[in-house]
């Protein structure tokens, strides 16, 4: 099962050349992520979806893309066409490793017509007649996200997707290329670690790595949004602690000799499609200047890293990974270890 993602920036012709290109895959569905948006206006309340300027905001709707689009290649098979402009890397990293955890292969095109001709196709988009002031509102919409579109650009987008410059070319033409390119296998699968989504309640071990100035290694996942700390699942039969050393090595290269002190046990509780479980922290101690230079990450796993203060690290860590951390480095001054539930002391 795989999926064909077509992104580009709006008005980029991504829908018409989805529509030419399932006639050439054989076995292929149109799956267009507009729908998904479409049905949460009728679902959510009018207060939830004014609070975001865009359906990509809400975690629901990214949610649904990759649920639906897992439901419909376990019901259908083949292949998947999907024509969704996506511009926030954490976004694709999201819906793209949400996929991978399926087993599911990505291959990312990237639609790429010069700027002054995809001006003209936005001046020259069709517009559904019964929407009010919808011409107005479609055209302006795409012509506000060029600059967003030429920062992803220059950020990250070019060099994760396989570029096809459409500006002389038909949608059909268009269609007939990337036909060809996923066929011979000039678009390889998107290289993004596959995490399968848990069924049961699961044991994370996560270590703290501190730098000489006492500020903490995070990681920035490929494969979900926000910043996280060194670690992972614990393995069916392996000790929490071993399963941070582990992580840790297989991360960042970084290979700790001592085994790491537990600074904080918190349970979390169960949040469907989550399941909970018991998350530790690990005090890995300090990692000096040469150790640093020796971090490695693996590309398919982990995009970046950095070591930040507590206070950075608010601004960088989901809520519940940041209280964790506050009560780590609470417990790590304090010299003993602390019991949480719900990132709450407990006792």
């Amino acid at each position: 099962m795989t999926v064909v993602w077509i992104n580009g920036a709006f008005g980029a012709g991504k829908t018409t050349t989805a529509r030419e290109l399932i006639e050439l895959i054989p076995n292929s569905t149109l799956f267009d992520p507009e729908v998904i948006g479409g049905a949460l206006a009728h679902l959510l309340p009018p207060k939830h979806l004014a609070a975001v300027g865009d359906f990509q905001d809400l975690p629901i709707w990214r949610r649904l893309v990759i649920d639906t689009a897992a439901a419909m290649l376990a019901e259908l098979g083949g292949t998947l066409v999907v024509p969704m402009t996506l511009l926030r890397q954490e976004y694709r990293d999201e819906i793209f490793g949400g996929l991978a955890a399926r087993r599911i292969e990505v291959s990312h095109i990237l639609l790429t017509p010069a700027e002054t001709i995809l001006r003209e196709r936005i001046a020259g988009r069709e517009v559904p007649p019964d929407l009010p002031d919808g011409e107005a509102r479609i055209r302006q919409w795409s012509f506000d996200h060029i600059e967003p579109y030429r920062a992803a650009l220059a950020s990250w987008l070019t060099a994760d997707a396989h570029p096809v410059d459409t500006s002389d070319l038909t949608p059909y033409q268009a269609a007939a290329r990337i036909a060809e390119a996923v066929s011979n296998g000039s678009v390889p699968a998107c290289d993004i670690v596959q995490t399968p989504e848990p069924t049961a309640e699961t044991v994370a071990a996560g270590v703290l790595l501190f730098d000489e100035r006492n500020r903490v290694l995070l990681v920035d996942p490929t494969y979900k949004p926000g910043w996280e700390f060194p670690g992972g699942v614990v393995e069916p039969g392996e000790a929490p602690a071993r399963a941070g050393v582990r992580e840790v090595a297989e991360e960042t290269g970084i290979r700790l000799d001592e085994p790491p002190t537990l600074l904080v046990v918190d349970w979390e509780r169960p949040a469907p499609p989550g399941f909970g479980g018991l998350r530790l922290l690990f005090d890995g101690g300090l990692l000096d200047s040469a150790d640093a230079g020796r971090l490695v990450l693996p590309g398919p796993e982990l995009r970046d890293w950095r070591f930040v203060t507590e206070e950075e690290a608010a601004e960088l860590l989901p809520p519940v990974r940041y209280e964790r951390l506050r009560w780590a480095l609470r417990a790590r001054e304090r010299g003993a270890a602390i019991y949480l539930e719900a990132g709450v002391p407990v006792g």
